[in-house]
Order: C-alpha cells, then sequence, then structure tokens
C-alpha cells in the first residue's frame, strides 16, 4: 500500500504488530459493496468484533411484508447463501409467490421476491408486528447463521428514501429498479428522517471501536442515508477511534450499481477525490480521518492531505477471497496509522 504523506521514520507510520490489532470495528454500509466488503473484514479480523451499522433508507413495505434490502444483502452474504451471480437475494431460488402475486395484481411486477427470501420478509414482519424492534428483529434473524458479525440497523424508525424526478417522487426502489436509474433524479428524500434516531446499539458499536470503517457502498444512498439520521455524526465526532473509509470510486468510476448517477443529484463528480471530499475531514466537520482510494487514483492523496485527510491508494477490487480481504487489511493499516 502506497501512503504518500506517511515518513518512514514517523513512529505513526510503524507497522502494527498482531497484540496491536482492533478487537472492537464498527462499519457503516449499504448493500453489495458493504456486504463484499464485509466478507474481506471478517477474513482479515477474525478474532474483531465486527458490528455493522446499516442502511435502512432502502427499506419498502410490499406486499404487507418488510422488505430490507441492504440488510438482507449483508444477512445472505455473510450466511453464506446469498445467490453471487444476480448480486441480490437467496441462492437457489423459485419464484412461485411472486408469479401468484402478480397474477393477482398485488406488489410490484418489476420488484420480484424470491421465495426463500419472501421467507425472511415474512418472518421480520411478523416479528415487528408481534412489537419487536427492527434491531431485535434483525438478531433473530441472524442467529440463524454463524456470521461473524452483528448487523445493526443504524435506526429503528421508517426513512424510507424518496427519489424526486420529472415523472413525480418514486420510492427509490423503483426508480432503482423500475427505470434502472435512468431517469434523471433531481434530489434524494429520506421519508422522515428528522424524526428518527439513531439506535442505542448503533451508537454504542460506533463510540465503543477501536477503529471505524465506512465501506464502499453507495456514497449518497447508502452511507449519505446512516449520515443523515440523527445522531450518527455526533456519534462519529466524539468516538475515539480513527474513522477510515474505503472509496466506491476507481479509475472515475462506480464499482458497482449507479453511484454516478446518485452523485450526479447532488452535483459531486464520480472521482474519488471529490467523494472524499463530499465526506469531509473530521477535524473540519466532516466525518473521515481517512480515505482509502485505488492506485488508480493515487494522484488523489495530495489533494485529499492537504484537506486535512489522510489518504493511502491500494488495490480495491473487492473480488472474493483474498483481494477483498486484502482492501479490508490496507483500509485497516491505514486506521492504524492514524491512531
Amino acid at each position: 500500500m502506497t501512503d504518500v504523506a506517511a515518513s518512514a521514520a514517523s513512529p505513526a507510520a510503524a507497522p502494527v504488530g498482531a497484540d496491536a490489532a482492533p478487537r472492537r470495528i464498527a462499519v457503516l454500509a449499504g448493500g453489495v459493496g458493504g456486504a463484499r466488503f464485509a466478507l474481506g473484514l471478517r477474513e482479515a479480523a477474525p478474532d474483531a468484533d465486527v458490528a455493522i451499522v446499516a442502511n435502512v433508507g432502502d427499506d419498502v413495505w410490499l406486499a404487507g411484508v418488510k422488505v430490507c434490502p441492504d440488510l438482507d444483502s449483508l444477512l445472505y452474504a455473510l450466511a453464506g447463501v446469498g445467490d453471487t451471480e444476480r448480486g441480490w437475494g437467496r441462492a437457489g431460488e423459485s419464484e412461485r409467490v411472486a408469479a401468484e402475486l402478480t397474477a393477482y395484481g398485488v406488489g410490484w411486477p418489476w420488484f420480484t421476491l424470491g421465495d426463500l427470501d419472501l421467507g425472511t420478509h415474512l418472518a421480520r414482519t411478523a416479528m415487528l408486528r408481534d412489537g419487536a424492534t427492527l434491531t431485535e428483529a434483525t438478531a433473530r434473524l441472524s442467529a440463524r447463521w454463524p456470521l461473524g458479525a452483528r448487523l445493526l440497523p443504524v435506526t429503528d424508525d421508517e426513512v424510507p428514501t424518496h427519489v424526486v424526478t420529472d415523472e413525480g417522487v418514486l420510492h427509490f426502489e423503483e426508480w432503482w429498479v423500475r427505470t434502472r436509474a435512468q431517469l434523471p433524479a433531481h434530489r434524494f428524500v429520506q421519508h422522515g428522517v428528522e424524526r428518527a434516531r439513531i439506535t442505542a446499539e448503533a451508537r454504542a458499536a460506533i463510540a465503543d471501536a477501536d477503529v471505524v470503517l465506512v465501506a464502499p457502498s453507495n456514497p449518497v444512498v447508502s452511507i449519505g442515508t446512516i449520515l443523515g439520521v440523527p445522531g450518527v455524526r455526533d456519534a462519529l465526532a466524539t468516538t475515539a477511534a480513527p474513522v477510515v473509509g474505503v472509496s466506491p470510486i476507481i479509475g472515475g468510476r462506480a464499482v458497482r450499481g449507479m453511484a454516478a448517477a446518485c452523485l450526479a443529484a447532488i452535483d459531486v463528480a464520480p472521482d474519488a477525490l471529490a467523494v472524499g471530499l463530499h465526506h469531509g475531514a473530521r477535524s473540519a466537520g466532516g466525518v473521515l480521518d481517512g480515505w482509502l482510494v485505488a492506485d488508480e487514483d493515487a494522484d488523489a492523496v495530495p489533494a485529499l492531505e492537504a484537506a486535512g485527510i489522510r489518504a493511502a491508494a491500494a488495490p480495491l477490487w473487492l473480488t472474493p477471497g483474498g483481494p477483498a480481504a486484502q482492501v479490508a487489511r490496507d483500509a485497516l493499516a491505514l486506521a492504524a496509522r492514524i491512531r
């Protein structure tokens, strides 16, 4: 890993020994990118207590059930039951129930819920109807598999993301799935976010962490939504842990999804430097102490450093196995230099 600002003579740049490995790691994450990063982190830090503070802005009530796309992507990936080819849902799915719902004219015909996936949503909905919070329901769902991490919704309140377009206001999932983000978004609105609150569990995970990592998830509708929940920025501002983000942009393009379309709506260029500056230095009221960029974007390091964000460049492609784990190791190494 290249760290332009680190001096070989600096104590902060010394290698981190095994006894200095972080014991508690908090991760802010969205869906697919967050899930791939979480798998790498689990391999890179197998003995750490990992708490993943997850986005819930994509959540939607559909056909009477509560669907949590980002939580479920993280759950299925860590459980080893996700569909790695499609990048979402369960492996080995059937869609008989979805076909019946479509025949009855119920739900969104372009938003298919697999039968196994629907079982998760039905179980979650039953728990919520019985009085459980989303955090409690997520813990019960997670208990089925040895995940190697705790999944924590950032809030138990509903903060559905709506997209303002020329066709009107759409739920984020309709804009994302039905229009494939081809309909220009004028802005994103998290409905009810001003009344929401960070959960006690998510706040404690950030406060007690040795390291806080921002996964390479969509910076607008995943990480941006998490940061928009009242209490999250305060928790990040007051934690003693270094906060290090991993860029979701490599060489001027988004690794997955349609982040470029989301960034355009907030007038941020789709490049690693612009996204890092958008999040901002924690020392200047932003959220980052460090920002890991791809080797392709190493020329952004000096400008990030000048803005108060410790930066380093490393390979960032989150392919399964070793490469994803190495990305996590590089992020932890940058945090160790800051700490």
